[in-house]
């Protein structure tokens, strides 16, 4: 039976939402994607609230293809209307590879997903990813960035970006 393993989170569990809104959400085949430019129109800022989004799951990599599964939180006493959580992996993407629903790439080596409404203390939907690296390299660094919650803060500015590093050992790394 394999060993389990805790990922190292370099900095707070707790990830700020600063600023930004929320881009639309879609279905993502091939080279369809999100755009937070029709989103800018339509966001309501929510000045001064204050959000602690968080992301709790696990991460595994096995050659070039990287799992990862997450549950989005908001420990902050404001609602989140809407938010996103941009995804990036230290190695670049290969492309043409098919996403969730609400998933899209960004860049060679980044996905967003959208989360959408947290409640104060609330939950979210959990999230699955399965990608596939250009390459299949020892380890891959994932780093989890809100992207935009419609002004929501958090005061904290010390927990902006949570980051998970998975080594290729068969093993879950859970954060």
């Amino acid at each position: 039976m394999r060993r389990m393993r805790v990922a190292a989170v370099c900095g707070a569990a707790l990830v700020t939402a600063v600023g930004g809104v929320a881009p639309a959400a879609g279905a993502v085949r091939g080279d369809e994607a999100v755009r937070g430019d029709e989103a800018v129109r339509d966001a309501v800022a929510v000045r001064g609230a204050v959000a602690g989004l968080a992301y709790h799951g696990s991460a595994d990599i096995v050659g070039d293809r990287v799992d990862v599964r997450f549950t989005p939180h908001n420990h902050g006493p404001a609602a989140v209307p809407d938010s996103v959580v941009r995804i990036r992996w230290s190695q670049p993407l290969e492309e043409g590879q098919t996403l969730p629903a609400r998933c899209a790439p960004e860049g060679d080596r980044a996905v967003r997903c959208r989360v959408g409404r947290l409640g104060a203390h609330d939950s979210g939907e959990r999230i699955g990813l399965r990608v596939r690296l250009r390459e299949a390299p020892s380890e891959v660094l994932l780093e989890f960035d809100p992207v935009g919650s419609d002004g929501t803060v958090d005061e904290s500015r010390a927990a902006e970006r949570q980051r998970v590093l998975v080594l290729d050992t068969g093993d879950k790394y859970y954060f």
